[in-house]
């Protein structure tokens, strides 16, 4: 009995909570292949991606379709009827029955003429057998038609259950990526403690020109603001979230939560539309995220006692 077949059919619908942009890029990563080439797939107009998989392959494919954001489907196959060049056990005894019994045969391979037999009495081989064989090397033999060109219903080129690692690539100075609590402690804690020597640098050149000065600190300024920001991107990612969601520190009594959020909340373990979880934090991403903590616990305590000593001092007085 044949094995069931499937085919991957898209319409251009979207999974749950998918932007339209963030899909066509996947999946033109995905295929390898231009972003003029994936348009086509949203006509409107059900497309076959891929056809004449088990059910096994066509739940690969929908996989990785489903995590790109594209919403397919599987149908099974319009099975039609095999076809074969080599001969039925019933078709040969039929032929051998029509036959006239007397008439010579020629072997297929040695040429040797013999009366009619199932076996060449000259090289001893089983003619038929012979010719299914040969049948079966002429079909292997025949040159496969060259595609045109790339198409964007062609499979992806790689496997499809290994399209994102287990770990995300740690990108500092970028916005993609995905970042954990601990690390973006750590780096936020390495940006104050950069910029801090910087400014300080700056203060010295201050008392040297003061126009140098200004421009150095505006420029140390610039800097930090861009870094923390691609940090925070990152951060954001991990949830799952879009970067412009960093906005929401400028909105007031928002400003104020939100970074408590950023720092506490935990991110997704799996792959999301940013990629891959980060990888493991190492030890000095441990101990960095601890002094960051430090510095914070203290300074909020700082901000509650200080105004309690300052009106018992002047109680006194």
């Amino acid at each position: 009995m044949q094995e069931a077949q499937f085919r991957i059919v898209f319409n251009g619908e979207l999974m749950p909570d998918m932007p339209l942009e963030a899909v066509k890029t996947n999946l033109a990563a995905l295929f390898k292949t231009d972003l003029g080439k994936v348009e086509r797939l949203f006509s409107g107009e059900a497309a076959i991606i891929k056809s004449k998989l088990s059910s096994n392959e066509a739940d690969k494919y929908l996989g990785a379709l489903h995590r790109a954001g594209a919403r397919a489907y599987k149908e099974p196959e319009r099975i039609a009827p095999s076809l074969s060049l080599v001969q039925t056990e019933e078709e040969l005894a039929a032929a051998r029955v029509h036959e006239p019994s007397a008439a010579p045969m020629t072997c297929p391979k040695c040429g040797h003429v013999q009366s009619q037999s199932s076996e060449c009495s000259a090289c001893g081989i089983i003619i038929d057998k012979y010719l299914a064989r040969q049948a079966q090397l002429r079909e292997q033999t025949k040159p496969r038609s060259a595609s045109a060109g790339p198409s964007p219903y062609a499979p992806p080129s790689s496997l499809v259950g290994e399209v994102m690692p287990m770990h995300g690539e740690l990108k500092p100075f970028s916005v993609s990526g995905r970042i954990g609590r601990l690390r973006y402690l750590a780096w936020s804690l390495v940006v104050v403690l950069a910029s801090a020597g910087l400014f300080g640098i700056a203060g010295i050149i201050m008392a040297i020109s003061s126009i140098a000065g200004v421009i150095c600190m505006g420029l140390i300024f610039i800097g930090m603001l861009v870094v923390n920001v691609q940090i925070g991107v990152q951060r954001l990612h991990d949830f799952g979230w879009s970067g412009w969601l960093l906005l929401l520190n400028l909105v007031p009594v928002v400003g104020t939560i939100f970074p408590f959020v950023m720092m506490l909340v935990p991110g997704s373990k799996d792959v999301n539309r940013y990629g891959s979880p980060p990888p493991p934090n190492s030890l000095s991403v441990k101990i960095l995220a601890t002094l960051w903590l430090l510095v914070i616990l203290i300074g909020v305590a700082a901000a509650l006692t200080v105004p309690t000593l300052v009106d018992l001092r002047q109680s006194a007085f």
